[in-house]
């Protein structure tokens, strides 16, 4: 395998530092081309000093100085703002544009990228649920690969390696149910952001640890697999699987069913993207059955947990209806975490954007910007 060379847009994330991490362990098969951060200049200098990419993106300019002035001696390019992020996957000199951002802002690079016929490994679920069949449409027009990093998408992808010919009837997504997995609304009523910061299985960013608690991160995922591997809404289901072991499984035409299971480790499905279609030697701890001689499995409770039912909802109707319901998403995430409303108002006001925000059937992509602006400003107005 020759060596590739990655982009990693938000590389000083959870998923970022990662797949750092795989590429260190496996320098003689990855090199770092991009790395890109929000506004952690000081872990995105560190990053670079000690790889060494062409070029790095801090998207908050009032960061540029520090960046560009610690990295001009390593000859390492420094650009600022959110058109060098959706203007470096273009470089000729890129093969995989690994896709960590978080929420909208991943849509125009991801848009970008493909264009410019880049890999896509996509750990950047809103850029699908947002704008999927627009994303899709491109890809199959530039005969672009997207390669899923989430866990349960990378699952599913690996079951159906040599089964591309054939029907699926269904598709299982996993989820850990969360930290609050079994309790009544009631209960839910005084949880605080710390509380809810607490996954039992994961280690991941803030808002995508919200989003668990919610399982509006399931949702997004039952949105995100639709295009994925172009499915029906009744042909994808979601089960609670409290121990992780079982990232997600895939049903054929003839009852047949598929699984990929391993420990809960990200760095699994980053790797086997970076790789595809090659498997290469991992350091990570591997799963003894010994230690878990019981797997269970449940239904999801989406009357407590309703942001997995307006996901649903947002899927079966289509058009901007998930934009409507991500934006919304994170303006509501981002106050729960700033103790501007409640835990159990998050789901509230995604629900009230959904029937208020306009609905279009067949939106272009500048009706995505609008509907992305308008739904934000009726979450605000809300909140």
């Amino acid at each position: 395998m020759s060596k590739k060379r990655i982009a990693i847009l938000g590389s000083t994330g959870s998923i970022g530092t990662q797949t750092l991490e795989v590429i260190e362990e496996h320098s003689d098969k990855f090199e770092v081309e991009v790395l890109t951060a929000h506004s952690n200049a000081d872990l995105l200098i560190q990053q670079a000093i000690q790889f060494k990419p062409n070029a790095v993106v801090i998207v908050d300019e009032t960061h540029y100085k520090k960046v560009s002035e610690a990295l001009w001696q390593y000859d390492i390019k420094t650009y600022a703002g959110l058109e060098a992020l959706a203007q470096v996957v273009e470089m000729e000199t890129i093969d995989i544009v690994l896709t960590a951002l978080v929420g909208y802002v991943g849509l125009l690079p991801t848009i970008n990228a493909i264009k410019a016929k880049k890999t896509i490994a996509l750990a950047n679920k809103e850029t699908l649920v947002v704008a999927g069949e627009l994303i899709t449409k491109l890809a199959r027009e530039n005969q672009v690969a997207i390669l899923p990093v989430d866990s349960e998408h990378s699952a599913i992808f690996q079951c159906l390696v040599g089964e591309f010919q054939n029907k699926i009837e269904k598709i299982y997504l996993t989820a850990s149910g969360g930290p609050f997995r079994g309790k009544t609304r009631n209960e839910l009523g005084n949880i605080t952001k710390e509380q809810a910061l607490k996954h039992p299985n994961w280690d991941m960013g803030a808002k995508i640890t919200i989003d668990s608690a919610t399982l509006m991160n399931k949702g997004l995922e039952v949105i995100e697999a639709k295009w994925l591997f172009n499915l029906q809404p009744n042909q994808i289901d979601v089960i609670v699987h409290p121990q992780s072991i079982v990232h997600s499984l895939v049903q054929f035409e003839d009852g047949s069913m598929k699984a990929q299971l391993g420990l809960p480790d990200m760095k699994h499905p980053i790797q086997y993207a970076l790789s595809f279609p090659q498997r290469i030697f991992s350091k990570s701890a591997r799963f003894n059955f010994m230690d878990y001689p019981q797997l269970t499995f449940e239904q999801p409770d989406t009357d407590t947990f309703l942001n997995l039912k307006l996901a649903y909802q947002a899927l079966e109707k289509g058009g901007n209806l998930a934009c409507i319901l991500n934006a919304a998403n994170e303006i509501a995430v981002d106050a729960f975490l700033k103790d501007k409303i409640t835990f159990l108002q998050i789901a509230t006001i995604n629900q009230e954007c959904m029937e208020k925000v306009a609905f279009i059937q067949h939106p272009t992509y500048e009706d995505y910007i609008k509907t992305n602006e308008l739904a934000r400003e009726e979450a605000l107005s809300l909140i």
